[in-house]
């Protein structure tokens, strides 16, 4: 079964109920949590509503269901301790965050998490584990710490840890004098809002050094939370005017989700531009121009996102394209972020990361001086992959020292960053050189890590393009692909008819059969007509192929093919005719549960053939 369902007791199901279900589940906001596995809608697990709804639409047609007799005696009991009218209801909350949504961690994922604990639990399922390829977590994906960061981190967390002889001198010498700069030599202080100087000395020098010397100071720099806290800190800062006048914001698609949710929690305008997915989603100036001059009839577009390498695309630009880019910004007055946290992630041969504080001095006074930038980098991908410590820096150049002023009283409201995160960021910075103890087992274990990601990338493009239906653009950087799949229409029908995008019910359908967890594109932002997942490349090799493998098997043999939607509507309607049919005590969804009489009805009606009870095909989604 997969989850609990709501039966309609000592009753036929007739066609009173399913009209008004296909009416409630239609409107029903939490329709996309589960897997849905026919047409039309029918009641999902724990919704209450859905459940209430259709009892009162259809009275007694749900008058056995101690689901909503359980509701109603809540709520004669609410209504008597005189609870009913709250405070913080969903019509009084702020409307803005109603509007934020965060793909990357949505519906699939908690139905991921469900199918986990289901499997714990005995649950019987066509696989073993749920393989999570829907984040870019490295560790969670089996990535093995890098041993140096972590010993320093240990020393910085445990101090008693630097009478050890097993940890090497160089890590005591950078623990030590990480502490120094702590309040009471311990990181359990707090620190200066933008960071310890130190460790944002030693960021500056990191910058200069990548740069080929162009010059960064300290005090540009802002220790943050991850790369995200300093991305929406710096929106905050930049966002302003109602109406007409309102920020508008110009971000790539398909983008990275935390843009479009920070945006609406702001009431910002998002300003899209289309990378161009023909060219390896390379970023074309005539569309940020077309973008840009649509968004001036509406509002007031003074932001430019580049997310470089891509994600979820994995494209990595060129300096010509970043040259257009900052003379583009130059001559429409636009403020640059540049989102740079894979810097360290480049596979592909001919490609180079570049930042764009480098191209922008290199290009000369007349943009040096006057392109308003901020650069992101983050501890939790590269080869460190140390999401959990929460570590990264923002950058500014030629900010307005009064705004720079408001931007430190700003990030001075949440404290400081994590401190751990601030010894995680300080190691990436400034790790062991030749001649130290850790170095060279430091660079082997980098090493390892990226060569591991250039042969992923090249071989999730690889099988990946040997699937008819799937299209797979070179994987250059960052730690994901970002493939088209082909949908029949007659598939995309259907979708809609059950209120999801198309790609969600691809990637609902995977997880349930596969245990695989990806994206749907739809949650990125996508060309209409087109369809795509993202799935990171992070697994071990070993896993990663089987993954693969089974993402090629399930797109050429899935609902989604052509053959089998035919077949899963005549499973579909002989499936509702049972359910008109079929003896009160049948349990009812899905497919029946576990009653082997009507599955096989519905296989011989359907002219399907013979199935197992615990094989049973599926309706097309």
């Amino acid at each position: 079964m997969g989850f609990p369902v709501v039966p309609v007791l000592g009753r036929t199901c007739d066609s009173q109920i399913w009209e008004s279900t296909c009416c409630v589940m239609s409107s029903c906001p939490d329709l996309g949590r589960f897997p849905p596995r026919g047409l039309p809608p029918r009641w999902h697990a724990g919704c209450r509503n859905c459940a209430l709804s259709v009892s009162l639409s259809v009275p007694g047609s749900l008058s056995g269901s101690p689901l909503v007799n359980q509701d109603r005696n809540v709520a004669g009991k609410m209504s008597q301790n005189g609870t009913t009218d709250r405070i913080l209801t969903l019509d009084s909350m702020n409307p803005s965050i109603k509007k934020v949504e965060y793909a990357v961690r949505g519906p699939i994922v908690t139905r991921a998490v469900e199918m986990e604990k289901e499997l714990k639990q005995g649950v019987k399922k066509p696989f073993t584990e749920v393989i999570k390829a829907n984040i870019g977590d490295a560790h969670a994906m089996g990535q093995k710490p890098i041993t140096f960061l972590r010993q320093v981190s240990a020393l910085c967390a445990y101090p008693e840890l630097l009478n050890d002889n097993k940890f090497p001198e160089d890590a005591k010498q950078k623990a030590v004098r990480v502490l120094q700069a702590c309040g009471g030599q311990s990181i359990g202080s707090y620190s200066a809002s933008q960071g310890i100087e130190i460790i944002r000395q030693d960021v500056a020098k990191y910058i200069e050094k990548r740069d080929g010397g162009i010059p960064s100071s300290a005090d540009d720099i802002y220790l943050s939370t991850g790369a995200s806290d300093s991305i929406v800190t710096m929106l905050k800062l930049l966002v302003a005017g109602e109406g007409a006048c309102r920020t508008g914001v110009l971000i790539p698609i398909p983008q990275y989700p935390l843009y479009s949710a920070a945006l609406a929690e702001l009431r910002a305008v998002q300003v899209n531009y289309f990378l161009d997915e023909e060219n390896c989603w390379a970023l074309d100036i005539k569309e940020l121009r077309r973008s840009l001059e649509e968004a001036r009839k509406h509002c007031n577009p003074k932001v430019l996102c580049i997310i470089n390498p891509g994600n979820p695309t994995g494209q990595v630009q060129s300096r010509k394209c970043i040259e257009d880019v900052i003379r583009f910004a130059a001559e429409e007055k636009l403020f640059l972020m540049a989102d740079e946290v894979y810097q360290d992630n480049v596979y592909a041969k001919g490609c180079a990361f570049h930042s764009f504080k480098k191209v922008l001095f290199e290009m000369g006074p007349k943009y040096s001086d006057v392109v308003e930038l901020a650069s992101f980098h983050s501890t939790s991908k590269g080869f460190m992959g140390e999401c959990g410590f929460r570590g990264g820096y923002m950058e500014v150049v030629n900010m307005d020292l009064a705004v720079k002023a408001q931007l430190t009283k700003l990030v001075s409201v949440r404290l400081c960053p994590p401190v751990t995160g601030q010894v995680v960021l300080d190691v990436v910075v400034n790790p062991p050189q030749p001649g130290d103890p850790s170095y060279k087992q430091f660079v082997a274990e980098k090493q390892v890590v990226l060569g591991d990601l250039a042969e992923k990338a090249r071989l999730t493009e690889e099988i990946l393009n040997q699937a008819p239906g799937i299209r797979c653009n070179p994987v250059q950087g960052a730690m994901y692909s970002f493939p088209r799949i082909h949908i029949p229409e007659r598939a995309v029908r259907l979708a809609k008819e059950e209120g999801q995008a198309p790609d969600m019910f691809f990637c609902m359908k995977l997880l349930e059969e596969t245990g695989i967890c990806v994206v749907p594109g739809s949650g990125f932002g996508q060309r209409e007509g087109t369809h795509h997942f993202r799935m990171t490349i992070l697994p071990p090799i070993d896993k990663l192929k089987v993954v693969l493998e089974c993402l090629k098997d399930f797109h050429q043999h899935s609902p989604t093919s052509t053959p089998r939607i035919g077949a899963g509507l005549s499973f579909l309607k002989a499936e509702q005719r049972l359910l008109r049919e079929c003896a009160p005590q049948t349990p009812r969804f899905p497919h029946f549960a576990s009653h082997t009489s009507c599955t096989q009805t519905v296989e011989t009606a359907a002219g399907l053939g013979r199935c197992g009870p615990s094989d049973v095909p599926g309706p097309p989604f």
